[in-house]
């Protein structure tokens, strides 16, 4: 048998052999994992955020009525899209989860606890090795922990909320090697933008993504999890930062589950549908430009493009070392007067960090706006949304028409973002 790459070893220890099927093998693991196979898949977590909660409500009582969820330990709610609700369509949805989940015994991470996929690495729900579906579209980030994580629709959720399982196709795997090694004032998004240049929207469509190299190896968590939150931007299935001395650093967080953080490698003799080199030797700041994450450009070439707003948070740059880079270059300085700028952390600890290490002080001082924990600019009703004709920069991980208002929104990284509020105009980041 040939090697095997990283999500199919977290397959194979995920299933059983099937034979007409049916179950068979008595229970062991299913060690052949062929790119194409339809698996049923056991899941370590089964979640559902407050945007399709409710319909994950309404599908269970509709499918299997009062009937208890497969493993209430394992299956949560986490509220981080509109939060607090701002709306009555929210609020009510939110209650809706609430009262089932007490009905079910299920934990729910309320408004207060902040994006549920940063949860999930805290509190260690995901780590190394495990399987993490839910109702959110990047929860393919928990690569950044060597987990397989993956979004889905409402009636899948609460099939997987009923069986502990679901169906689901190994992808082909593709390499992604970068050569070459980053300086600030690049930082991991602009790693994470060069290789969304690269690869194009669809570039890893239907596939998973190992990623390799030094500058891999020097990226910490917050880093990784920028990079394989953009995953879903290039058409990824699953996106895995591989470096042993980065998935060590997941202790960091005081996780749970400390004893299990040993990751997954690929073996040697591996087969790959498809192997990349990305070379960013000389990388300088990048952006990537309306209408699309995959339109990037050196941010030299639209400096001077006035801006009216700034956000900085969202799943993929929402971390402490997010806000912590920014505060290094607003120290002691104040925001162009017609910039409103944005800050909203991933999690109440991330809010923690920052309240306890003068982070948040500082960009206080310098003219934010700092909300509560939650997914901000991504979410319609929340903090970060944008008017016709407005120029907005966001660390957020998508700039759709529409998706974060009417406005022209502009991806670059919290280091970008933090120099270009300072002027007012989009502007190439200075080394320190």
């Amino acid at each position: 048998m040939t090697g095997q790459t990283i999500i199919q070893k977290i397959f194979a220890a995920h299933t059983v052999p099937f034979l007409n099927g049916t179950p068979s093998g008595n229970g062991v693991p299913d060690t052949s994992m062929p790119p194409g196979n339809i698996i049923w898949l056991d899941l370590d977590v089964r979640s559902a955020r407050d945007f399709a909660g409710a319909n994950v409500v309404k599908n269970y009582r509709a499918h299997y009525g009062d009937a208890p969820v497969a493993d209430a330990g394992k299956t949560f709610f986490t509220f981080d899209l509109v939060v607090p609700p701002s709306n009555i369509p929210y609020a009510e949805n939110q209650q809706i989860c609430r009262q089932w989940a007490r009905e079910q015994g299920i934990e729910v991470f309320d408004v207060n606890a902040g994006i549920g996929s940063h949860i999930a690495i805290e509190q260690g729900l995901a780590y190394p090795g495990s399987t993490f579906v839910g109702t959110d579209s990047h929860l393919n980030m928990l690569g950044a922990v060597g987990s397989f994580g993956q979004g889905m629709g409402d009636q899948d959720i609460a099939f997987a909320f009923k069986t502990g399982r679901t169906w689901f196709e190994v992808p082909p795997t593709m390499k992604v090697i970068i050569k070459g090694e980053f300086r600030y004032p690049c930082t991991a998004r602009d790693l994470t933008l060069a290789i969304l240049r690269n690869l194009g929207s669809q570039g890893a469509l239907g596939r998973a993504i190992e990623f390799y190299g030094p500058a891999i190896d020097a990226l910490d968590l917050a880093g990784r999890i920028t990079l394989a939150s953009q995953v879903t931007e290039v058409g990824g299935i699953i996106g895995f930062p591989v470096s042993a001395s980065a998935n060590g650093r997941i202790t960091n967080y005081e996780l749970q589950r400390q004893s299990v953080v040993a990751p997954n490698y690929a073996d040697p003799d591996a087969e790959y549908i498809e192997t990349v080199a990305v070379d960013i030797t000389d990388l300088g700041p990048l952006i990537a430009c309306p209408p699309n994450p995959a339109n990037v450009k050196p941010v030299r070439e639209v400096a001077g493009q006035r801006i009216d707003s700034v956000f900085l948070g969202s799943c993929t740059n929402g971390r402490f070392e997010d806000f912590a880079a920014v505060a290094e270059v607003v120290r002691g300085k104040r925001i162009a007067s017609h910039v409103m700028a944005s800050v909203v952390p991933a999690t109440r600890t991330v809010y923690g960090q920052m309240l306890q290490t003068g982070v948040l002080q500082t960009l206080f001082d310098a003219g934010f706006i700092i909300s509560n924990p939650g997914c901000g600019g991504c979410a319609s009703g929340h903090l970060g949304m944008t008017g016709k004709g407005q120029v907005n920069l966001s660390t957020s991980n998508r700039n759709f028409p529409g998706k974060q208002g009417s406005g022209d929104t502009y991806l670059v990284s919290p280091v970008t973002a933090a120099w270009s509020a300072l002027r007012g105009e989009i502007t190439v980041p200075l080394s320190q």
